[in-house]
């Protein structure tokens, strides 16, 4: 009876030992990430994720679990940017990780709509959709407040509205969402999205998104 007594509690020992390492060891690096941040993405993405240039998205706020696998996309081919693969070249998936916790614990600085009427217009559509073309409500996959699902879509609060509507053109003309082996699954259902958008359209949304809070 002692002994299996003492033979349960050493298991006891044993699993909560690993039970703590697992998650030491699965703790992102924040630190490491923030060195990184400072030496490989603030050039174009800032220090704390809030882009300089609207030709670069702002990671701010991003959900830390699209990001890493945003990197993970880019380092494998899935997502194609001469400039980002360079990026990730040497990225381990621990620093991707860490890199998606960092700029998801970041705080963004918001944006601000430029026109009116088509903020107007992408209200509508970013909370009705267009039935007439069969387009979704934006807000069903990024949410009502932009603030997009973990893993599966991106935060569109607060994005520039120039690189939103550069997206959504990328998609539609199957530069994204296209990988030949069908890997980027989401990307795969915002390119059949984009392409019943119309130009008018993608500009209305991207106004639009850029204001929400």
């Amino acid at each position: 009876m002692r002994y299996a007594l003492w033979l349960a509690a050493s298991l006891f020992v044993v699993a909560v030992s690993g039970a703590a390492s697992a998650e030491s060891a699965a703790k992102p690096d924040l630190p490491k990430a923030q060195q990184i941040v400072s030496q490989v993405c603030a050039a174009c993405h800032g220090t704390d994720g809030n882009s300089a240039t609207p030709a670069n998205p702002n990671l701010a706020g991003q959900p830390a679990q699209y990001i890493t696998l945003q990197l993970e996309h880019f380092k494998s081919g899935v997502r194609s940017s001469a400039v980002m693969a360079g990026m990730v070249a040497t990225l381990t998936p621990e620093d991707m990780r860490a890199l998606g916790a960092y700029f998801a614990q970041q705080k963004p600085k918001g944006s601000a709509a430029k026109d009116r009427n088509l903020v107007l217009a992408g209200q509508r559509i970013y909370r009705g959709g267009n039935a007439a073309s069969g387009l979704p409500a934006c807000s069903a996959c990024h949410a009502p407040t932009g603030v997009g699902i973990p893993s599966r879509y991106p935060r569109l609060s607060g994005q520039y509205s120039d690189y939103t509507y550069a997206q959504l053109k990328a998609f539609k003309a199957g530069e994204r969402g296209n990988d030949k082996d069908g890997t980027d699954i989401n990307g795969k259902v915002m390119a059949q999205v984009a392409m019943r958008m119309s130009d008018g359209e993608m500009q209305a949304v991207a106004q639009y998104a850029a204001g929400l809070h």
